[in-house]
């Protein structure tokens, strides 16, 4: 299992030096999120200082930008990072496509589907000199002068890994993508269950099987020696439950467990402004369901006797990799993880 971190904050000067820390402390690969600042130019400073970490955006909008867009700013971090970038690609939801972007929301499944294929077809242009000629539902490329065209490089095209809750988006990765992102707010059994046949779907249908795919699930964590008792830490995570689970997106996620009907009470509760009393509704069964606690070495513990086997990466917040690269138990825990 690889170990990664993600970060969502401004690619500051510090950046360069942070991912630094993270590659000497045995860090797989560096995912940078796409909340309130770009993740491409994170990922372009962060290359300055590094040489076998693998950086990569986890997730970048794709819906706010084109494919051919998608293709060259992949492709100059593929060769800035000599072949370690991987393209994180997702939805986003509706509201903020339309209400924050002012773009069009149309066909989600389709539209991710299509603009993998098109940023596959404007590469294989640029390797092979061929002409560009991709025909889709709602994109159409047949315009790539050679001198639009960037060098050839050795690296070649980077992998590319779709974030999916559901499983259309699901058997779309495993269809047009190299990899998929698993949302923190899921289970064991509704990855194993769901999401993972709709994959082998996917990879059916591209004549591929699992070894030539990559599962990457960001944990849900409660860090007990960074609060004032495990049970203060159990209480943080059960706030972070709750939100997660008002939001209409994932109750799909509840409905696995036959917890459905929890998602329009919370949401009615963030209507209401009630959100000092949502954690309240997340009993400990269901946190348990969600979060993984304990100290450092417990966490590695869990992630391997939950996870090993359904997922191939699992990232941790950066912050986390900070605070318990150097300590024992973190080395110990992290090293079994690593070997299994």
């Amino acid at each position: 299992m690889k170990l990664n971190a993600t970060h969502s904050v401004a690619p500051g000067r510090d950046l360069p030096a942070l991912a630094a820390r993270l590659e000497d402390a045995g860090c797989h690969g560096f995912y940078l999120a796409e909340i309130a600042h770009d993740p491409f130019v994170g990922a372009a400073m962060a290359a300055t200082s590094v040489s076998r970490l693998t950086l990569g955006t986890s997730i970048a909008l794709a819906f706010t930008r084109s494919p051919t867009t998608l293709a060259y700013t992949a492709h100059d971090l593929m060769t800035a990072t000599e072949g370690r970038f991987v393209l994180g690609l997702g939805p986003q939801v509706r509201p903020h496509i339309e209400r924050r972007f002012g773009l069009e929301w149309r066909e989600p499944v389709q539209r991710l589907r299509e603009t993998v294929l098109a940023m596959r077809a404007v590469w294989d242009t640029w390797a092979t000199g061929s002409p560009l000629d991709f025909e889709g539902e709602i994109y159409r490329l047949s315009l790539m002068p050679p001198v639009f065209r960037p060098e050839k490089t050795a690296c070649g095209p980077p992998p590319v890994y779709l974030a999916a809750v559901g499983p259309k988006m699901a058997e779309i990765a495993g269809e047009v993508a190299d990899g998929l992102f698993i949302h923190a707010f899921t289970t064991v059994e509704y990855v194993r269950d769901v999401l993972m046949p709709a994959v082998e779907r996917g990879l059916a249908r591209s004549g591929r099987n699992r070894t030539d795919f990559q599962v990457c699930y960001s944990a849900f964590i409660a860090d007990t020696t960074a609060a004032e008792s495990p049970q203060a830490a159990r209480e943080q995570a059960r706030g972070g439950v709750a939100f997660y689970a008002s939001t209409p997106d994932y109750r799909r996620v509840l409905d696995q467990h036959g917890l459905g009907d929890l998602q329009p009470r919370l949401r009615q509760m963030t209507r209401d402004g009630a959100w000092d009393r949502m954690a309240a509704q997340i009993s400990d069964e269901v946190l348990d369901l969600f979060c993984i606690a304990g100290d450092p070495e417990e966490l590695c513990e869990q992630m391997g006797s939950r996870w090993g086997g359904i997922v191939d990466q699992v990232s941790l917040p950066v912050d986390y990799w900070l605070t318990h690269a150097q300590q024992p138990g973190w080395k110990r825990g992290s090293a079994k993880l690593i070997d299994a």
